[in-house]
């Protein structure tokens, strides 16, 4: 069951159906779901298809996809699943939302992930005007939280997903990048919804909850061992162990500004637009 003190909506970080029933099983409640390339291709039916090396073509690895969101749907019918757009580093503003529109036509709850380069935040800005509901992810610098926060501003319920783990690979502080942006957004009108994302550990879940992210997306195995300490919420007295990471320091970014000002390319940007695109197209003819 949900502790009563708990502040940040549960998802799992899984592109599998199975896990989401255990994950229920598990915790008693969930309240969304991401998916990604990368989370599609570990699904058992993939693994085992490309054992046989038979690959899916393009309307087929959709209709799987479909598939998959559509049953995790009917599983948490009341929460959010996130459905991610194909993107690599040539992909266009109208390619990524000729697919939002498609995707957002799969089930009732979706929220689409766009990646937070400038042709993403440029589709995300029309989709939201659309009503379509965005999760802006492969965040990992605060210029990218003002600029989604900025193109979004038509927006309802949008959520942005700032990579910790990824950003720890870099040798920064992950958890203090998603400080940063819950103290940059403050200042705002809340239409951005926090989601940690790229949760690998159990600090990392224990410091999301610490500071009362609005959501986070984690792992299954990752669950476990929050449950395992019977899935304690830490009080203030909790100290994140950030070992030998860099602190990242905030900066007051304009949120009024033209979401296209901002400077926000970066290596591990155009690092985790390859590495989806890479898993995509591997399952791919």
């Amino acid at each position: 069951m949900r502790p009563k003190n708990l502040k940040t909506k549960i998802f799992l970080d899984s592109g599998d159906p199975s896990e989401t029933k255990e994950t229920l099983k598990l915790l008693g409640f969930l309240d969304g779901q991401t998916t990604n390339p990368s989370l599609i291709s570990k699904n058992p039916e993939v693994i085992e298809r490309l054992g046989s090396e038979k690959k899916f073509s393009k309307d087929e690895i959709n209709v799987f996809y479909k598939e998959v969101v559509c049953e995790i749907s009917s599983l948490i019918p009341q929460g959010s699943i996130s459905i991610e757009v194909y993107a690599d580093d040539e992909t266009t503003e109208k390619q990524m939302l000729d697919q939002a529109k498609m995707m957002n036509k799969w089930i009732r709850n979706a929220h689409i992930k766009l990646p937070a380069n400038i042709e993403g935040l440029k589709a995300a800005n029309i989709a939201t005007k659309l009503g379509i509901r965005v999760n802006m992810t492969l965040c990992f610098i605060e210029a990218q939280s003002a600029a989604v926060y900025s193109a979004t501003k038509d927006g309802q319920n949008v959520y942005i997903s700032p990579f910790v783990g990824r950003i720890d690979d870099a040798g920064e502080n992950g958890m203090q990048y998603v400080e940063n942006t819950i103290r940059l957004y403050k200042k705002g009108d809340r239409h951005v919804k926090v989601l940690a994302a790229s949760i690998r550990t159990l600090d990392h879940l224990l410091q999301s909850f610490k500071l009362k992210v609005d959501i986070v997306t984690a792992p299954l195995k990752v669950y476990k061992e929050w449950v395992e300490m019977d899935m304690n919420i830490p009080d203030d007295s909790y100290i994140y162990p950030k070992g030998k990471l860099k602190d990242i320091s905030f900066r007051d970014y304009d949120l009024e500004a033209s979401f296209g000002s901002f400077t926000i390319d970066n290596p591990l940007l155009k690092v985790g637009l390859i590495k989806f695109a890479q898993d995509w197209n591997k399952l791919v003819e």
